[in-house]
């Protein structure tokens, strides 16, 4: 929530006064001040005053939330999703915060409906079904329950669909929620990540004799984090959703554009931003399938590299406690290849040894799994693989080979079991089986129905 030097800053931060005639007051503040609207204008602008309004009132909550759970011997879990699906935020706020009858008294002295403005609101794009209730109930439980518990996932620009009724078909069309803006969360640019696609890698030696390795000239697509408040019920705990946004590192090729290659000189940024444009794009081609994949690793990338951040604020490059104080769990197999990713940047980027890097991603990740039906389990093909993610490729290949001579000694002789096994399916062309790759990278595996 806040920067590292804040750490100088009064440990609390007061409430603000939430009477009617206060609420009154700084709804007409936000409405007339800050949205330059007066009464009588679009409904959607009174919904913003009002969240506005509300949200000021979270804030200190928020606040305060996270100076409890950042203390160094705070042990602390993070939610890896690719969906969140939330509803409504307004309402539900109002609810945890016991502000419904105040905010109503408050609207009523504008002759204005508390019902009919929070009907202005969308639904936030950012789940489907199932999985993403599941995600949204989960760190609503966790903020109740004051667990110090982080959500990760997507800033979707556009949900699934929605729909009308047309002569009685159903007729879908592009759910833009995010069009008018989200009220609710806060752009957190000074914790932009980079992520990395293509390239090569490059294999050495370092001066101490310790091989090394390089991934090189990557495609970079920044990953800037919104945050989105989950109050808990009448608690005071705010925990936070962080979610992704994918953005270019150019804006646009200069040369391109005064050559006149108009569409050419915006290209990288088009591609870099189409990762969070959409919720599930279609993967039924090879483009939706490379879309996808960039997805899943965008997420898994970004938020551990923004985990092992902020454990660096505290304990340095001291990864001794890492795994006694954070536990990751994956929301089904989406985020599956955040196993390799925290084996990369601890290897990598941290160039801790592979058995003291094993042991940590071993000990913090935990892996949820939805369905046995073999097409949601993810296979993504070897090829699709080395061309877009080499480097965890890499790291995939060496996790399996560690993990099939565990096999072949507790199970001797028994080829048929070790390919049964193996992260790596050789058949109808290989491919990486994603729920195996979980499985075998997790101290904790459950499935729900």
């Amino acid at each position: 929530m806040n920067n590292q030097n804040d750490l100088c800053v009064l440990p609390e931060t007061e409430k603000l006064t939430s009477d009617a005639k206060t609420l009154e007051k700084d709804f007409r503040r936000y409405l007339v001040h800050h949205l330059g609207r007066f009464l009588g204008c679009n409904p959607h602008y009174l919904y913003e005053a009002l969240s506005l309004t509300v949200r000021d009132r979270i804030m200190t909550d928020w606040r305060n939330t996270w100076l409890q759970h950042r203390r160094p011997e705070q042990r602390r879990a993070y939610y890896l999703s690719l969906e969140f699906l939330i509803g409504r935020a307004l309402g539900n706020h109002l609810l945890n915060m016991d502000l419904t009858d105040e905010i109503g008294d408050a609207m009523h002295n504008f002759c204005l409906s508390l019902e009919e403005i929070q009907s202005q609101e969308p639904d936030a794009g950012l789940g489907n079904g199932g999985l993403g209730r599941l995600a949204a109930c989960f760190m609503d439980s966790c903020a109740t329950l004051k667990l110090p518990v982080v959500g990760y996932g997507l800033r979707y620009e556009y949900g699934m669909f929605r729909q009308r009724i047309e002569n009685g078909y159903q007729k879908e069309e592009p759910d833009h929620w995010l069009r008018d803006a989200n009220p609710w969360e806060l752009e957190r640019a000074e914790y932009t990540q980079v992520v990395r696609f293509g390239g090569h890698t490059e294999h050495f030696t370092n001066r101490r004799g310790e091989p090394r390795t390089r991934w090189l000239d990557t495609e970079d697509v920044l990953a800037i984090p919104f945050d989105v408040p989950v109050s808990g019920y009448r608690n005071g705990v705010v925990n936070t959703l962080r979610l992704w946004k994918a953005t270019a590192t150019d804006e646009f090729n200069l040369d391109e554009f005064n050559a006149g290659s108009y569409p050419e000189s915006v290209a990288a940024k088009n591609d870099a931003e189409h990762i969070t444009m959409v919720l599930y794009p279609n993967d039924s081609s090879e483009n939706g399938k490379e879309l996808r994949l960039r997805q899943q690793y965008f997420l898994a990338s970004a938020s551990l590299q923004d985990i092992v951040r902020q454990w660096e604020v505290n304990h340095g490059e001291d990864y001794s406690n890492f795994a006694a104080q954070n536990v990751f769990q994956l929301n089904d197999t989406h985020p599956a290849i955040a196993v390799a990713e925290l084996m990369r940047i601890l290897i990598d980027d941290k160039h801790l040894p592979w058995d003291q890097a094993w042991k940590i991603t071993t000990d913090t990740m935990a892996y949820t799994n939805h369905t046995l039906l073999p097409e949601a389990l993810e296979r993504w093909s070897v090829q699709l693989f080395e061309r877009l993610l080499p480097r965890l490729l890499e790291i995939i290949y060496e996790i399996n080979a560690r993990f099939l001579k565990q096999v072949a000694i507790r199970w001797p002789g028994d080829s048929e079991r070790r390919q049964r096994m193996s992260i790596i399916e050789e058949s109808n062309g290989k491919s990486v089986r994603m729920a195996y790759l979980a499985i075998v990278g997790s101290f904790s595996v459950n499935g729900v129905a």
